[in-house]
C-alpha cells in the first residue's frame, strides 16, 4: 500500500502489522458518500493484497461509527437519475465484495451509532467489538428501499429470523446489550476503554501467523462466501427496483425535508 493516494474520506493509520481505517467525515457523522465507498472498497482490496498488512481495523472518528448513506450527496451528484442510481449500485456491490473477499482478520471498532450499510457491513467482519452507547440501526422499510449489505443472509443466520425482521422491517434500533445477547458482537466496552484496554488487544492479534489465520478463515467461511455473494447480487438487484418505486422517493423526500430543518 506504501504510495498509493491518500483516501479524502478515510483515515489511514499503520501500527506494524494492523492498519487502523477511519472513516472520518464527522462534520456529517461519518456518513458515506459515493466516493467513501469506492475509497473503502479499494483499501480492502489494497489490504488484501499487501503482505504486510495482517489485520485491518475499522473504526469512525468521534461519536459515531458512520450514519449510513450520505443521501444528500447521492441527490446533488451530476446525471440523470438513473445514471445515478446505477453508478452508485455498481459501487456498493463492489465495496461490499471487498468485504467478503477479504483474506485477512478484519475487524470492526463500533465506537458509537452505525446506521444502514454502516451496520450491514460491519457485521461481515470477523471480529465485532462495541461500546456500550453505541447501538445498530438499519432503517430500510422506513425508506421504503430493502435489505443490503448482506442483511438478508447475515442478520438472519447471526440473530435469529425474528430478531433479524424486527431490525430489518420494523427499525429496530439494537442497542450494545442487545448484540451481545445475541451474539452480534463478540465484546461490549466503555469508550474510555478503546484505546487504554482494546486497542493494545488488537494489536497483539497483529503478531498471530497470517499463514494460520487465513487457513482457518477458509475453512470457516467456505460454505459462506457463495450464499453472500449472491445475497449481494440479489440485493443490489432488488434495490434498483425499490430506489424508482414511488413510496421509495416519497420516504427519501421526507428524509431530506427532515434533514433541511434540523
Amino acid at each position: 500500500m506504501a504510495g498509493a493516494k491518500e483516501p479524502a474520506h478515510l483515515k489511514l493509520e499503520r501500527f506494524g502489522t494492523v492498519l487502523r481505517v477511519t472513516i472520518n467525515n464527522p462534520r456529517k457523522k461519518n456518513a458515506l458518500n459515493r466516493q467513501a465507498y469506492q475509497e473503502l472498497g479499494d483499501t480492502l482490496v489494497a489490504a488484501n493484497k499487501d503482505d504486510s498488512v495482517h489485520v485491518v481495523v475499522l473504526t469512525g472518528a468521534g461519536d459515531f461509527y458512520s450514519s449510513g448513506n450520505d443521501m444528500v450527496s447521492a441527490v446533488a451528484e451530476e446525471g440523470s437519475v438513473e445514471e445515478k442510481l446505477a453508478r452508485g449500485n455498481a459501487i456498493l456491490r463492489e465495496m461490499v465484495r471487498a468485504f467478503i473477499q477479504f483474506d485477512k482478520l478484519l475487524i470492526a471498532v463500533i465506537n458509537g451509532p452505525a446506521i444502514g450499510i454502516a451496520a450491514t457491513t460491519a457485521l461481515l467482519c470477523d471480529v465485532v467489538y462495541m461500546v456500550d452507547t453505541a447501538y445498530f440501526y438499519t432503517p430500510f422499510t422506513r425508506l421504503g428501499l430493502c435489505a443490503e449489505g448482506c442483511s438478508s443472509y447475515t442478520f438472519p443466520l447471526l440473530m435469529g429470523r425474528s430478531k433479524a425482521s424486527e431490525m430489518l422491517l420494523l427499525n429496530h434500533r439494537l442497542s450494545a446489550q442487545e448484540a451481545l445477547q445475541f451474539n452480534v458482537v463478540a465484546a461490549v466496552v466503555k469508550k474510555d476503554e478503546l484505546e487504554t484496554k482494546l486497542w493494545p488487544q488488537i494489536l497483539e492479534y497483529g503478531k498471530l501467523p497470517i499463514g494460520s489465520i487465513k487457513a482457518t478463515k477458509r475453512l470457516t467461511n467456505r460454505f459462506q462466501r457463495d450464499q453472500l455473494h449472491e445475497a449481494n447480487d440479489r440485493e443490489t438487484e432488488a434495490l434498483m427496483g425499490r430506489y424508482q418505486t414511488e413510496e421509495s422517493m416519497n420516504a427519501v423526500m421526507e428524509f431530506m425535508m427532515r434533514k433541511s430543518k434540523m
